[in-house]
This record gives structure tokens, sequence and C-alpha cells, in this order.
């Protein structure tokens, strides 16, 4: 089981050390939130479309020759919003203002989405895989016999 307060406690690091990160997720590559400290109460669509984020980034970045996803900056009119690999289970995304320092932003999600996927991948290997269990066969339907009329057999006698 994932630790949510130390990626919590992560989270919360990485903010006090920028100061215009305004809200940070950390997210499964499968979408799911699995902490955040944010204002933002859409965390869960974020996440979704962090992961969205992730599969255009991964593609983009290998199918171009450069190699496997790292990271994503996207600047809009009212801020930054950048994601960052976290290990192979994770992805962090920052939510910036438009004042930030992008270099020091970079400097410290990057330290922040190491610990991050550290913390997940290790929660990921000590989690024992779900056995599955191959369904019961079914037995085929017994087969019901049909009466089968015969001609003459109706149970009248002719001839007579």
């Amino acid at each position: 089981m994932i630790a949510e307060a130390e990626l919590l406690g992560e989270l919360r690091r990485l903010r006090s050390r920028v100061p215009q990160v305004t809200g940070v997720l950390a997210a499964s590559v499968d979408g799911l939130v699995l902490a955040q400290d944010a204002a933002e109460s859409e965390a869960e669509a974020v996440a979704a479309l962090t992961a969205a984020a992730l599969g255009v980034g991964s593609r983009l970045t290998e199918t171009t020759g450069q190699g496997h996803f790292r990271e994503l900056l996207v600047r809009g009119a009212d801020g930054y919003v950048a994601t960052y690999a976290a290990g192979a289970h994770a992805v962090l995304t920052v939510l910036a203002e438009p004042r930030v320092n992008v270099g020091r932003l970079h400097l410290e999600a990057r330290r922040s989405s190491t610990v991050i996927g550290e913390l997940v991948d290790a929660s990921a290997a000590a989690t024992p895989p779900v056995p599955v269990v191959p369904p019961r066969p079914v037995d085929p339907p017994t087969p019901v016999p049909i009466p089968v009329r015969r001609p003459g057999a109706s149970g009248a006698r002719g001839g007579t």
C-alpha cells in the first residue's frame, strides 16, 4: 500500500521550496489520484488528464527518437502546468503562477518526482500480486431426449 502521508509530505515540501507553485498532484500512470496538495477540487479530472498527457508525451518522445518521456511543460495565459515522470508507476503534476522561475520549478519538481517515484515503485514491488483464479469450467448442458414419433407408432392400431 502506498504511504499517502509520505507522498503528501513530499508534495508539501515541493510547494514550500517553490512559493509560486499553486498546486501539486501525484497520480498513478492510470490516472488515479495518489495524493494532492492543491486548492482545486477537480483532482480526479486533473489526474485523468495527466495520464492522457503522459501517454501523448511518451508517444511523442519515442516517435521522434527523443527516448523515454521525462517531463512536459505547458504554459497558459495564467500560469504553468508541468508534468514529470515519477518512476514506473506514477506521475507528478505541478501548477504554478506565470511569474514562477521555470528553472527553479524544474530543479525542485525533478527532485520531488524522484522521491515520489521511489516511494510508489517500492510500494508496487512490495505489494504481492493478486492471484488470478481461473473461472470454473462450465459443464455442457445435459442433452434432453426429444421424443421421436415414428410412423404407425401413434398408439392407434389400424388394419381392422
